[in-house]
Protein backbone atom coordinates (compact mmCIF):
# COMPACT_ATOMS: atom_id res chain seq x y z
CA UNK A 1 0.00 0.00 0.00
CA UNK A 2 2.82 2.43 0.83
CA UNK A 3 4.38 1.67 -2.58
CA UNK A 4 1.04 2.47 -4.21
CA UNK A 5 0.59 5.71 -2.25
CA UNK A 6 4.08 6.89 -3.15
CA UNK A 7 3.61 6.07 -6.84
CA UNK A 8 0.25 7.87 -7.01
CA UNK A 9 1.55 10.88 -5.12
CA UNK A 10 4.47 11.32 -7.52
CA UNK A 11 2.67 10.41 -10.75
CA UNK A 12 4.87 7.34 -10.88
CA UNK A 13 4.39 3.82 -12.19
CA UNK A 14 3.23 1.14 -9.76
CA UNK A 15 4.65 -2.22 -10.83
CA UNK A 16 3.22 -5.58 -9.73
CA UNK A 17 5.86 -8.29 -9.75
CA UNK A 18 5.25 -11.86 -8.63
CA UNK A 19 8.45 -13.21 -7.11
CA UNK A 20 7.90 -16.90 -7.77
CA UNK A 21 11.42 -18.25 -8.24
CA UNK A 22 10.90 -20.67 -5.33
CA UNK A 23 9.06 -23.33 -7.31
CA UNK A 24 8.45 -25.54 -4.27
CA UNK A 25 6.53 -22.85 -2.39
CA UNK A 26 4.89 -21.09 -5.32
CA UNK A 27 1.23 -21.92 -5.96
CA UNK A 28 -1.25 -20.35 -8.40
CA UNK A 29 -3.80 -19.73 -5.66
CA UNK A 30 -1.29 -17.58 -3.77
CA UNK A 31 -0.83 -15.34 -6.80
CA UNK A 32 -4.56 -15.19 -7.43
CA UNK A 33 -5.13 -14.28 -3.78
CA UNK A 34 -2.65 -11.40 -4.00
CA UNK A 35 -4.35 -9.94 -7.06
CA UNK A 36 -7.89 -10.43 -5.70
CA UNK A 37 -6.95 -8.67 -2.48
CA UNK A 38 -5.32 -5.78 -4.30
CA UNK A 39 -8.31 -5.35 -6.61
CA UNK A 40 -10.68 -5.40 -3.64
CA UNK A 41 -8.65 -2.67 -1.95
CA UNK A 42 -8.46 -0.66 -5.17
CA UNK A 43 -4.67 -0.86 -5.39
CA UNK A 44 -4.54 -0.90 -9.17
CA UNK A 45 -1.22 -1.49 -10.92
CA UNK A 46 0.18 0.23 -14.00
CA UNK A 47 2.50 -2.53 -15.19
CA UNK A 48 2.43 -6.28 -14.79
CA UNK A 49 1.90 -8.63 -13.33
CA UNK A 50 5.41 -9.75 -14.18
CA UNK A 51 6.32 -13.31 -13.18
CA UNK A 52 9.94 -14.03 -12.32
CA UNK A 53 9.39 -17.64 -13.35
CA UNK A 54 8.97 -16.36 -16.93
CA UNK A 55 12.10 -14.19 -16.94
CA UNK A 56 14.77 -16.87 -16.70
CA UNK A 57 16.65 -15.69 -19.79
CA UNK A 58 17.42 -12.34 -18.16
CA UNK A 59 18.77 -14.01 -15.02
CA UNK A 60 20.86 -16.46 -17.06
CA UNK A 61 22.40 -13.58 -19.02
CA UNK A 62 23.25 -11.76 -15.79
CA UNK A 63 24.80 -14.94 -14.40
CA UNK A 64 26.98 -15.29 -17.49
CA UNK A 65 28.22 -11.73 -17.01
CA UNK A 66 29.08 -12.43 -13.39
CA UNK A 67 30.94 -15.60 -14.38
CA UNK A 68 32.88 -13.76 -17.08
CA UNK A 69 34.00 -11.07 -14.65
CA UNK A 70 34.98 -13.59 -11.97
CA UNK A 71 32.40 -12.16 -9.56
CA UNK A 72 30.93 -15.59 -8.84
CA UNK A 73 32.31 -19.08 -8.44
CA UNK A 74 31.00 -22.63 -8.35
CA UNK A 75 30.44 -24.42 -5.06
CA UNK A 76 29.63 -28.09 -4.46
CA UNK A 77 29.33 -27.95 -0.67
CA UNK A 78 26.24 -29.52 0.85
CA UNK A 79 24.27 -27.84 3.61
CA UNK A 80 25.49 -30.53 6.02
CA UNK A 81 29.14 -29.90 5.16
CA UNK A 82 28.74 -26.15 5.62
CA UNK A 83 27.06 -26.63 8.97
CA UNK A 84 29.71 -29.10 10.14
CA UNK A 85 32.57 -26.74 9.25
CA UNK A 86 30.84 -23.66 10.65
CA UNK A 87 30.44 -24.91 14.20
CA UNK A 88 29.10 -22.01 16.24
CA UNK A 89 29.67 -19.45 13.46
CA UNK A 90 26.76 -19.44 10.99
CA UNK A 91 27.14 -18.74 7.29
CA UNK A 92 29.27 -19.97 4.43
CA UNK A 93 33.06 -20.02 5.01
CA UNK A 94 34.28 -19.54 1.42
CA UNK A 95 35.56 -23.12 1.17
CA UNK A 96 35.16 -23.33 -2.63
CA UNK A 97 36.25 -19.77 -3.39
CA UNK A 98 39.66 -20.74 -4.79
CA UNK A 99 39.03 -24.35 -5.83
CA UNK A 100 38.38 -23.40 -9.45
CA UNK A 101 35.36 -25.68 -9.89
CA UNK A 102 33.55 -25.60 -13.20
CA UNK A 103 29.99 -24.14 -13.01
CA UNK A 104 28.35 -27.43 -13.92
CA UNK A 105 25.00 -28.96 -13.02
CA UNK A 106 24.63 -29.73 -9.33
CA UNK A 107 26.85 -26.82 -8.24
CA UNK A 108 25.63 -23.59 -6.73
CA UNK A 109 27.07 -20.25 -7.85
CA UNK A 110 28.24 -17.94 -5.05
CA UNK A 111 29.14 -14.26 -5.14
CA UNK A 112 32.74 -13.43 -4.29
CA UNK A 113 32.17 -10.87 -1.53
CA UNK A 114 34.98 -8.32 -0.96
CA UNK A 115 37.10 -8.98 2.13
CA UNK A 116 37.62 -5.30 2.95
CA UNK A 117 35.63 -2.08 2.95
CA UNK A 118 32.01 -1.32 3.70
CA UNK A 119 28.76 -1.32 1.81
CA UNK A 120 26.68 1.74 2.71
CA UNK A 121 23.25 2.99 1.71
CA UNK A 122 20.81 5.68 2.80
CA UNK A 123 17.39 4.53 3.93
CA UNK A 124 14.51 7.03 3.91
CA UNK A 125 13.05 5.48 7.06
CA UNK A 126 16.18 4.47 8.98
CA UNK A 127 18.97 6.78 7.86
CA UNK A 128 22.43 5.66 6.80
CA UNK A 129 23.21 1.96 7.17
CA UNK A 130 26.73 0.51 6.77
CA UNK A 131 27.86 -3.11 6.76
CA UNK A 132 31.45 -4.36 6.86
CA UNK A 133 31.99 -6.48 3.76
CA UNK A 134 33.97 -8.96 5.84
CA UNK A 135 30.72 -9.75 7.68
CA UNK A 136 28.86 -10.66 4.47
CA UNK A 137 29.17 -14.32 3.48
CA UNK A 138 29.75 -15.44 -0.09
CA UNK A 139 26.03 -15.67 -0.80
CA UNK A 140 24.35 -17.78 -3.47
CA UNK A 141 23.02 -16.28 -6.69
CA UNK A 142 22.05 -19.49 -8.51
CA UNK A 143 20.87 -22.78 -7.06
CA UNK A 144 22.52 -26.08 -7.84
CA UNK A 145 19.55 -26.93 -10.11
CA UNK A 146 20.14 -23.81 -12.19
CA UNK A 147 17.30 -21.68 -10.80
CA UNK A 148 18.13 -18.09 -9.82
CA UNK A 149 18.00 -17.15 -6.17
CA UNK A 150 15.78 -14.35 -4.88
CA UNK A 151 18.56 -11.77 -4.56
CA UNK A 152 19.78 -12.10 -8.17
CA UNK A 153 16.27 -12.03 -9.65
CA UNK A 154 15.40 -8.92 -7.66
CA UNK A 155 18.49 -7.00 -8.69
CA UNK A 156 18.09 -7.88 -12.36
CA UNK A 157 14.37 -7.05 -12.36
CA UNK A 158 14.82 -3.73 -10.57
CA UNK A 159 17.40 -2.68 -13.14
CA UNK A 160 15.40 -3.96 -16.12
CA UNK A 161 12.15 -2.33 -14.92
CA UNK A 162 13.87 0.97 -14.04
CA UNK A 163 12.68 0.79 -10.44
CA UNK A 164 13.50 4.07 -8.70
CA UNK A 165 12.25 3.27 -5.17
CA UNK A 166 12.51 -0.06 -3.38
CA UNK A 167 9.94 0.12 -0.54
CA UNK A 168 9.81 -3.13 1.43
CA UNK A 169 9.81 -4.67 4.91
CA UNK A 170 12.67 -4.25 7.34
CA UNK A 171 13.33 -8.00 7.20
CA UNK A 172 15.06 -7.28 3.88
CA UNK A 173 17.63 -4.90 5.34
CA UNK A 174 20.12 -7.74 5.63
CA UNK A 175 19.72 -8.41 1.90
CA UNK A 176 20.39 -4.85 0.84
CA UNK A 177 24.18 -4.97 1.15
CA UNK A 178 24.19 -8.10 -1.03
CA UNK A 179 21.82 -6.37 -3.45
CA UNK A 180 24.22 -3.42 -3.78
CA UNK A 181 27.27 -5.63 -4.31
CA UNK A 182 25.46 -7.47 -7.09
CA UNK A 183 24.18 -4.23 -8.59
CA UNK A 184 27.71 -2.84 -8.76
CA UNK A 185 29.17 -6.06 -10.17
CA UNK A 186 26.59 -5.99 -12.97
CA UNK A 187 27.38 -2.35 -13.74
CA UNK A 188 23.84 -1.09 -13.44
CA UNK A 189 24.75 2.50 -12.49
CA UNK A 190 22.80 4.68 -10.00
CA UNK A 191 21.05 2.55 -7.38
CA UNK A 192 17.38 2.88 -6.38
CA UNK A 193 16.27 4.69 -3.24
CA UNK A 194 15.55 2.36 -0.32
CA UNK A 195 12.88 2.60 2.37
CA UNK A 196 12.52 -0.31 4.78
CA UNK A 197 9.15 -0.32 6.50
CA UNK A 198 8.35 -1.61 10.00
CA UNK A 199 7.01 -5.13 10.34
CA UNK A 200 3.52 -5.77 11.66
CA UNK A 201 3.03 -7.38 15.07
CA UNK A 202 0.01 -8.88 16.78
CA UNK A 203 -1.34 -7.58 20.08
CA UNK A 204 1.10 -9.89 21.91
CA UNK A 205 3.92 -8.00 20.14
CA UNK A 206 4.92 -11.02 18.10
CA UNK A 207 5.52 -10.74 14.36
CA UNK A 208 2.38 -11.60 12.42
CA UNK A 209 2.49 -15.22 11.31
CA UNK A 210 0.12 -16.99 8.93
CA UNK A 211 0.28 -20.07 11.15
CA UNK A 212 -0.84 -18.16 14.23
CA UNK A 213 -2.61 -14.99 13.11
CA UNK A 214 -5.28 -14.00 10.62
CA UNK A 215 -3.13 -12.34 7.97
CA UNK A 216 -4.95 -12.84 4.65
CA UNK A 217 -6.67 -9.65 3.46
CA UNK A 218 -9.46 -11.74 1.99
CA UNK A 219 -10.33 -13.07 5.46
CA UNK A 220 -11.29 -9.53 6.45
CA UNK A 221 -13.21 -9.04 3.21
CA UNK A 222 -15.13 -12.25 3.90
CA UNK A 223 -16.00 -11.07 7.40
CA UNK A 224 -17.64 -7.94 6.03
CA UNK A 225 -15.02 -5.22 6.43
CA UNK A 226 -15.21 -2.39 3.93
CA UNK A 227 -12.21 -1.94 1.61
CA UNK A 228 -12.02 1.80 2.30
CA UNK A 229 -11.92 1.12 6.05
CA UNK A 230 -9.21 -1.51 5.58
CA UNK A 231 -7.13 0.94 3.52
CA UNK A 232 -7.61 3.65 6.13
CA UNK A 233 -6.48 1.36 8.94
CA UNK A 234 -3.51 -0.04 7.03
CA UNK A 235 -2.38 3.51 6.33
CA UNK A 236 -2.13 4.13 10.07
CA UNK A 237 0.28 1.23 10.63
CA UNK A 238 3.66 2.93 10.78
CA UNK A 239 2.48 6.34 9.55
CA UNK A 240 0.26 9.10 10.87
CA UNK A 241 -1.50 11.90 8.98
CA UNK A 242 -1.11 14.29 11.90
CA UNK A 243 -3.67 16.15 13.92
CA UNK A 244 -4.68 13.00 15.84
CA UNK A 245 -6.89 12.00 12.92
CA UNK A 246 -7.85 8.37 12.46
CA UNK A 247 -10.43 8.59 9.68
CA UNK A 248 -8.50 9.61 6.57
CA UNK A 249 -9.71 9.33 2.99
CA UNK A 250 -7.59 7.78 0.28
CA UNK A 251 -7.20 11.16 -1.44
CA UNK A 252 -5.96 12.65 1.82
CA UNK A 253 -3.44 9.85 2.26
CA UNK A 254 -2.14 10.29 -1.29
CA UNK A 255 -1.68 14.00 -0.65
CA UNK A 256 -0.12 13.77 2.79
CA UNK A 257 1.86 10.51 2.87
CA UNK A 258 5.64 10.87 3.21
CA UNK A 259 8.10 7.99 3.38
CA UNK A 260 10.31 10.12 5.61
CA UNK A 261 7.48 10.22 8.17
CA UNK A 262 7.14 6.44 8.43
CA UNK A 263 8.14 5.23 11.89
CA UNK A 264 10.86 2.61 12.16
CA UNK A 265 9.34 0.85 15.17
CA UNK A 266 7.11 -2.16 14.57
CA UNK A 267 3.40 -1.47 14.18
CA UNK A 268 0.71 -3.34 16.13
CA UNK A 269 -2.14 -4.78 14.05
CA UNK A 270 -5.08 -4.43 16.43
CA UNK A 271 -8.24 -5.98 15.03
CA UNK A 272 -10.36 -4.18 17.62
CA UNK A 273 -9.06 -0.89 16.28
CA UNK A 274 -9.81 -2.03 12.74
CA UNK A 275 -13.36 -2.83 13.84
CA UNK A 276 -13.69 0.67 15.26
CA UNK A 277 -12.50 2.26 12.01
CA UNK A 278 -14.82 0.00 9.99
CA UNK A 279 -17.75 0.97 12.20
CA UNK A 280 -17.10 4.65 11.42
CA UNK A 281 -17.28 3.91 7.70
CA UNK A 282 -20.43 1.83 8.09
CA UNK A 283 -22.17 4.64 10.00
CA UNK A 284 -21.21 7.12 7.30
CA UNK A 285 -22.89 5.11 4.52
CA UNK A 286 -26.31 6.26 3.31
CA UNK A 287 -28.92 3.64 4.23
CA UNK A 288 -29.47 2.60 0.63
CA UNK A 289 -25.74 2.04 0.09
CA UNK A 290 -25.54 0.02 3.30
CA UNK A 291 -28.32 -2.28 2.08
CA UNK A 292 -26.76 -2.61 -1.39
CA UNK A 293 -23.31 -3.42 -0.06
CA UNK A 294 -24.65 -5.86 2.54
CA UNK A 295 -26.65 -7.64 -0.16
CA UNK A 296 -23.59 -7.82 -2.43
CA UNK A 297 -21.53 -9.24 0.45
CA UNK A 298 -24.14 -11.90 1.22
CA UNK A 299 -24.54 -12.87 -2.42
CA UNK A 300 -20.78 -13.21 -2.94
CA UNK A 301 -20.54 -15.55 0.06
CA UNK A 302 -23.67 -17.61 -0.60
CA UNK A 303 -23.69 -18.05 -4.34
CA UNK A 304 -20.84 -20.60 -4.60
CA UNK A 305 -22.31 -22.80 -1.88
CA UNK A 306 -25.96 -22.49 -2.90
CA UNK A 307 -25.96 -25.63 -5.10
CA UNK A 308 -24.45 -27.61 -2.23
CA UNK A 309 -27.30 -26.85 0.18
CA UNK A 310 -30.18 -26.60 -2.30
CA UNK A 311 -30.85 -30.33 -2.20
CA UNK A 312 -30.52 -30.55 1.58
CA UNK A 313 -32.34 -27.57 3.06
CA UNK A 314 -36.11 -27.57 3.62
CA UNK A 315 -36.49 -23.91 4.64
CA UNK A 316 -34.56 -20.66 4.15
CA UNK A 317 -33.59 -20.74 7.81
CA UNK A 318 -31.94 -24.13 7.25
CA UNK A 319 -30.01 -22.65 4.34
CA UNK A 320 -28.59 -20.11 6.75
CA UNK A 321 -27.90 -22.70 9.45
CA UNK A 322 -25.98 -24.88 6.99
CA UNK A 323 -23.84 -22.03 5.71
CA UNK A 324 -23.33 -19.64 8.62
CA UNK A 325 -19.86 -21.08 9.26
CA UNK A 326 -18.70 -19.25 6.13
CA UNK A 327 -19.76 -15.85 7.44
CA UNK A 328 -18.93 -15.98 11.13
CA UNK A 329 -15.42 -15.22 12.44
CA UNK A 330 -15.64 -18.49 14.40
CA UNK A 331 -18.07 -21.40 13.99
CA UNK A 332 -20.88 -21.90 16.50
CA UNK A 333 -20.12 -25.29 18.01
CA UNK A 334 -23.12 -27.54 18.66
CA UNK A 335 -22.26 -28.94 22.09
CA UNK A 336 -24.17 -32.18 21.55
CA UNK A 337 -22.49 -32.87 18.21
CA UNK A 338 -19.10 -31.99 19.70
CA UNK A 339 -19.43 -34.29 22.72
CA UNK A 340 -20.68 -37.17 20.56
CA UNK A 341 -17.91 -36.69 18.02
CA UNK A 342 -15.17 -36.62 20.66
CA UNK A 343 -16.63 -39.63 22.48
CA UNK A 344 -16.94 -41.80 19.38
CA UNK A 345 -13.64 -40.80 17.78
CA UNK A 346 -10.65 -41.77 19.95
CA UNK A 347 -8.28 -40.32 17.34
CA UNK A 348 -10.09 -36.93 17.37
CA UNK A 349 -7.04 -34.85 18.31
CA UNK A 350 -4.68 -36.91 16.16
CA UNK A 351 -6.93 -36.41 13.13
CA UNK A 352 -6.91 -32.64 13.65
CA UNK A 353 -3.11 -32.64 13.84
CA UNK A 354 -2.71 -34.87 10.78
CA UNK A 355 -5.25 -32.91 8.73
CA UNK A 356 -3.52 -29.62 9.57
CA UNK A 357 -0.20 -31.02 8.43
CA UNK A 358 -1.60 -32.37 5.17
CA UNK A 359 -3.67 -29.27 4.42
CA UNK A 360 -0.80 -26.81 4.91
CA UNK A 361 0.94 -27.61 1.64
CA UNK A 362 -1.57 -28.76 -0.99
CA UNK A 363 -3.46 -27.17 -3.86
CA UNK A 364 -6.58 -25.76 -2.22
CA UNK A 365 -9.16 -27.67 -4.23
CA UNK A 366 -11.92 -30.02 -3.11
CA UNK A 367 -10.19 -32.91 -4.89
CA UNK A 368 -6.84 -32.30 -3.19
CA UNK A 369 -8.57 -31.84 0.18
CA UNK A 370 -10.36 -35.17 -0.27
CA UNK A 371 -7.06 -36.94 -0.95
CA UNK A 372 -5.32 -35.19 1.95
CA UNK A 373 -8.08 -36.19 4.36
CA UNK A 374 -7.88 -39.82 3.26
CA UNK A 375 -4.11 -39.69 3.84
CA UNK A 376 -4.54 -38.07 7.25
CA UNK A 377 -7.05 -40.72 8.29
CA UNK A 378 -4.84 -43.59 7.19
CA UNK A 379 -1.90 -42.00 8.99
CA UNK A 380 -3.66 -42.15 12.37
CA UNK A 381 -5.45 -45.46 11.85
CA UNK A 382 -8.84 -44.21 10.62
CA UNK A 383 -9.06 -45.47 7.01
CA UNK A 384 -12.82 -44.86 6.77
CA UNK A 385 -13.26 -41.43 5.19
CA UNK A 386 -16.62 -40.84 6.87
CA UNK A 387 -15.09 -41.23 10.34
CA UNK A 388 -11.98 -39.25 9.45
CA UNK A 389 -14.15 -36.28 8.44
CA UNK A 390 -15.94 -36.00 11.80
CA UNK A 391 -13.38 -33.91 13.75
CA UNK A 392 -12.65 -31.75 10.70
CA UNK A 393 -16.32 -30.97 10.04
CA UNK A 394 -16.95 -30.18 13.70
CA UNK A 395 -13.88 -27.93 13.88
CA UNK A 396 -14.75 -26.03 10.74
CA UNK A 397 -18.57 -25.85 10.72
CA UNK A 398 -19.44 -26.55 14.37
CA UNK A 399 -21.87 -29.29 13.38
CA UNK A 400 -21.76 -32.96 12.43
CA UNK A 401 -23.90 -32.53 9.31
CA UNK A 402 -23.97 -29.97 6.54
CA UNK A 403 -22.98 -29.38 2.95
CA UNK A 404 -20.20 -31.49 1.38
CA UNK A 405 -17.09 -31.02 3.48
CA UNK A 406 -14.37 -30.61 0.88
CA UNK A 407 -16.27 -28.07 -1.23
CA UNK A 408 -16.99 -26.19 2.01
CA UNK A 409 -13.30 -26.17 2.96
CA UNK A 410 -12.37 -24.91 -0.49
CA UNK A 411 -14.76 -21.96 -0.09
CA UNK A 412 -13.64 -21.26 3.47
CA UNK A 413 -9.98 -21.02 2.44
CA UNK A 414 -6.74 -22.46 3.77
CA UNK A 415 -5.98 -19.87 6.47
CA UNK A 416 -9.41 -19.94 8.08
CA UNK A 417 -9.57 -23.72 7.90
CA UNK A 418 -6.20 -24.18 9.57
CA UNK A 419 -7.07 -21.61 12.24
CA UNK A 420 -10.27 -23.50 13.09
CA UNK A 421 -8.51 -26.85 13.21
CA UNK A 422 -5.98 -25.32 15.62
CA UNK A 423 -8.73 -23.85 17.81
CA UNK A 424 -10.56 -27.20 17.91
CA UNK A 425 -7.36 -29.01 18.86
CA UNK A 426 -6.79 -26.57 21.71
CA UNK A 427 -10.35 -27.14 22.89
CA UNK A 428 -10.19 -30.93 22.88
CA UNK A 429 -6.81 -30.85 24.66
CA UNK A 430 -8.17 -28.46 27.25
CA UNK A 431 -11.23 -30.59 27.87
CA UNK A 432 -9.18 -33.76 28.13
CA UNK A 433 -6.64 -32.12 30.45
CA UNK A 434 -3.74 -32.96 28.13
CA UNK A 435 -2.76 -29.31 27.61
Amino acid sequence: MFNWLYARQNAGTFVLRIEDTDTLRNRPEHTEGIMRAMRWLGLDWDEGPYFQSQRGDLYAAATDRLLASGSVYACDCTAEQIKERAGQKPGYDGFCRDRGLEPSAGRMLRFRTPDVGQTTFDDLVRGTISVDNAQIEDFGVRKSNGDPLFILANVVDDADMAITHVIRGEDHISNTSKYLLLWEALGYGPVPVFAHLPLLFNDARKKLSKRRDKVAVEDYRDEGYLPEAMLNYLGLLGWSPGGDREIVSLDEMIAEFRLEDVRSAGAIFDERKLQSVNAEYLRALPARQLVERAQAWIQARWEPIAPLVQERARTLSEVFTMTDFLFRPEPVIDSGDWEKGVRKTPQFAALLVAASAHYSDIDWTSEALHEATVAAGEEVGVPQLGKAQVPIRLAVTGRSVGPPLFESLELLGRDRTLARLSAALARVQRESGSG
